[in-house]
């Protein structure tokens, strides 16, 4: 596949569209090993739980639930750089999360109608930590910590133990971010759990956090009887790039998307044709010799391309259309350019910010929308775990002044009961 695709091309727009519009998701039908997985488990509870962890995540002495003192001893295997680089991840995540808390408000207009909103916090939040070929102690910090600062009160985390063991430092980021209860189940199972409860395990008012494709169905046939965030599909990175630029470290930040998942895709748009011949060679040359260059391999040969844009403006237009999760500006006076950009999960700004910092410690969530939903939504945080309520009173000023109107729309509607509520009230003034 030609990796270096030009706007001046007369078929251009034809190969962009492609890329924009292919579904780089798994074309795998499980929804309905995924229903009857969920049935199972709603009628059966533990039983079924205990038997699909044991069978699909060969688990054969499954405990439903993690104890403290597991817990400790799981921590005790973290290294202490390890912990020290964690800790600090976790208080960059509270406090840039602690800025986004919204106030409550009210007021009282001219008809005397007192009006506002409140927040409160969902009560309770299932996170999914993905185990299998990474697992990842950064998504705990990143789900659990905005819930625990919106107030949730209760955070489960279900996380599968694959052959019964588990990455301690998940158990430690857990222990970190405020983690009230740890299951070691994953899968669709784990969702359905979370959803309906079981003899063990509380159901939770919301579901957050990654999953396998089988997760993603759960979740989505759950969706509705519990809140969840969004539908996460593949990882992606566009970058912008000057010609002032390392190929080396361009061809660094686009391998490092590509080794998450062989769907992930990887896109650089200059307007440099010999940067870009230069950040392929660089790609392959990386590639050699990383440990997850299968991966990285697989991803960069299918969903890896570099866009030659004629200016700074078109490649702002094409990323636009791209909506990226991850959006790197690797140019020169980078938030002088902000004003163009109207879809992306999050931006990096300047040559001296990797998205790989932005996965681990920079504070904003990495749980960001994928597949090109930044058109219409915005990355995980404090607002996915709280709730705006309404506020309406009114004196008797402003029901004189404003009931009449409402009657005659409840009238028109032909709703004779919402009417009377208010004429009732009226009568007596």
């Amino acid at each position: 596949m030609n990796k270096i695709l030009k706007s001046s091309d007369s078929d251009f727009l034809k190969k962009f569209h492609e890329v924009v519009n292919y579904d780089r998701s798994e074309i795998l039908d499980v929804s309905s090993v995924v229903s009857d997985i969920i049935k199972n488990v709603r009628e059966r509870g533990d039983a079924a739980v205990i038997e699909y962890t044991s069978k699909l995540d060969r688990n054969n002495e499954v405990q439903l639930e993690v104890s403290n003192d597991s817990i400790e001893e799981y921590i005790k295997d973290v290294p202490e750089d390890i912990k020290d680089a964690l800790d600090l991840a976790a208080e960059r995540i509270k406090n840039y999360h602690q800025k986004q808390l919204p106030a409550d408000q009210s007021y009282q207009d001219e008809n005397e109608t007192t009006l506002g909103y409140f927040w409160r916090a969902v009560e309770s939040v299932g996170i999914y930590v993905p185990g299998g070929t990474a697992s990842y102690p950064s998504s705990v910090l990143m789900n659990a910590i905005p819930a625990k600062i919106a107030g949730v009160k209760d955070v489960t985390m279900v996380t599968p133990f694959t052959d019964g063991k588990i990455n301690p430092s998940i158990m430690y980021a857990a222990k970190v971010a405020g983690v009230t209860n740890i299951y070691p189940i994953g899968g669709a199972q784990a969702i359905a759990a979370l959803t309906f409860g079981t003899e063990t395990i509380k159901p939770v008012n919301k579901i957050v956090g990654p999953g396998n494709i089988y997760v993603a169905e759960a979740k989505r046939q759950v969706s509705g009887t519990v809140g969840i965030d969004m539908f996460a599909g593949p990882s992606e990175v566009v970058i912008i790039a000057d010609t002032n630029n390392e190929p080396k470290i361009i061809a660094a930040d686009l391998i490092a998307q590509s080794e998450h998942d062989p769907s992930a895709q990887s896109i650089l748009i200059c307007n440099d044709e010999s940067l870009a011949n230069n950040v392929i060679k660089e790609v392959d040359d990386q590639i050699s010799n990383l440990p997850r260059g299968e991966i990285a391999r697989s991803s960069w040969d299918k969903n890896g391309y570099i866009i030659i844009a004629n200016d700074i403006d078109e490649s702002f237009n094409l990323s636009n259309q791209l909506a990226p999760e991850h959006l790197e500006l690797l140019i020169d006076n980078a938030e002088s350019y902000l004003s163009k950009i109207s879809n992306a999960g999050a931006v990096f700004l300047g040559k001296n910010t990797p998205e790989a910092l932005g996965d681990y410690i920079a504070g904003p969530s990495h749980v960001l929308p994928t597949s090109r939903s930044a058109k219409f939504s915005s990355g995980l945080s404090v607002y996915d775990f709280l709730k705006k309520i309404s506020l309406i009173g009114c004196t008797d000023k402003s029901l004189a002044n404003l009931g009449e109107a409402a009657i005659k729309i409840a009238t028109n509607e032909g709703l004779d009961g919402h009417a009377r509520s208010i004429e009732y009230r009226l009568s007596k003034k």
